[in-house]
């Protein structure tokens, strides 16, 4: 029996089922003559997406919005409300952790402005999970989609890349923490821990239409880059030397060569990645909000491939980024 992707098995369900929402960040469906609303959905389970030893109930609650909030950024959209359902078994039920979860979770809500309309409660029989559903609006017919891209676009993202997959091997143990300070890795796993959504250069990008195609970054570059390109029907061609990766990573790793796939492969760094005309680039840069840092990696091409650039040579980059199968 051929192995389900998960990818594939969402393409397969669209075909046939005719689904024509389904296969961006959010679906988009009318709110009124001058809005759109915007809706996302994201289950984060228990040893999949997180650990109990190795994250705080508050990390979850954190988390748990914050992914979601991610997917609305990435359609250039204000979030608005949200509903949790959780899955909670008896060991924890016990305990303060679903306290201390919603704390977490409000935590993020109140600074990102974002009202709890709903959701549910119920026992789960071992693990803990959440479904996060998160609404939000848009100008009508202004949502960013990932289909939008044509050859010449300039590729950007948003931030530093491989520092949420770097801090997974750091709780995984595959690397020692021996050799950092404790300001040092506590930052770092942050990253993975409680990451920070990109909602204000979301809703800029939305703003103004900067952006011809638009996506977050949490299944890794590679990944999320083929997404666009097959949503397109475009190629594109990134350059090694131009991907952002922090100091902090490049000190922590054995070789520039890791560092690269860490940033190339690595998912859970919720930044957002964006296809622009040239024309525009420049207008981009001067409304970045103040702070934040993008980055232009590469463009896209007609060429159907996704192309690594190298100072001597170009490869063929293959998406291999997270998958939950």
């Amino acid at each position: 029996m051929r192995r389900k992707s998960e990818f594939g098995f969402i393409a397969d369900l669209k075909w046939r089922f005719r689904l024509k929402r389904v296969g961006d960040d959010c679906a988009v469906f009318s709110k009124d003559e001058k809005t759109d609303f915007v809706i996302t959905a994201d289950l984060l389970v228990e040893d999949v997406d997180f650990r109990l030893n190795w994250a705080s109930a508050e990390q979850i609650g954190h988390k748990a919005l914050a992914v979601s909030l991610s997917d609305i950024a990435a359609m250039g959209a204000k979030p608005l409300y949200a509903l949790v359902t959780l899955g909670i078994p008896n060991s924890l039920w016990q305990t303060d952790f679903v306290e201390k979860f919603y704390k977490g979770w409000f935590k993020l809500a109140k600074r990102e402005k974002v009202e709890l309309i709903g959701g549910d409660i119920s026992k789960s029989a071992e693990k803990f999970f959440v479904d996060s559903i998160v609404l939000g609006e848009v100008p009508k017919g202004k949502a960013i989609l990932r289909s939008g891209a044509k050859n010449g676009d300039l590729i950007f993202v948003s931030g530093y890349l491989g520092n949420a997959a770097l801090a997974l091997k750091i709780l995984e143990g595959k690397i020692k923490k021996s050799s950092m300070d404790s300001k040092f890795t506590k930052n770092l796993l942050s990253h993975q821990l409680q990451p920070n959504p990109e909602t204000k250069l979301g809703v800029m990008i939305g703003e103004r239409q900067l952006a011809t195609a638009m996506i977050d970054i949490s299944d890794g570059l590679s990944s999320d880059l083929w997404h666009i390109c097959q949503a397109s029907k475009v190629g594109a061609r990134i350059f090694a030397e131009k991907i952002p990766i922090s100091r902090k990573l490049r000190s922590v790793v054995n070789s520039d060569h890791e560092a690269l796939e860490l940033a190339l492969h690595g998912g859970e760094d919720f930044r957002l990645l964006f296809t622009v005309k040239p024309e525009k680039a420049k207008t981009l840069q001067r409304f970045v909000p103040k702070g934040k840092k993008i980055f232009c990696i590469g463009e896209i091409t007609a060429s159907k491939k996704l192309e690594l650039v190298f100072a001597n040579r170009t490869e063929i980059l293959n998406p291999k980024g997270f998958s939950h199968f």
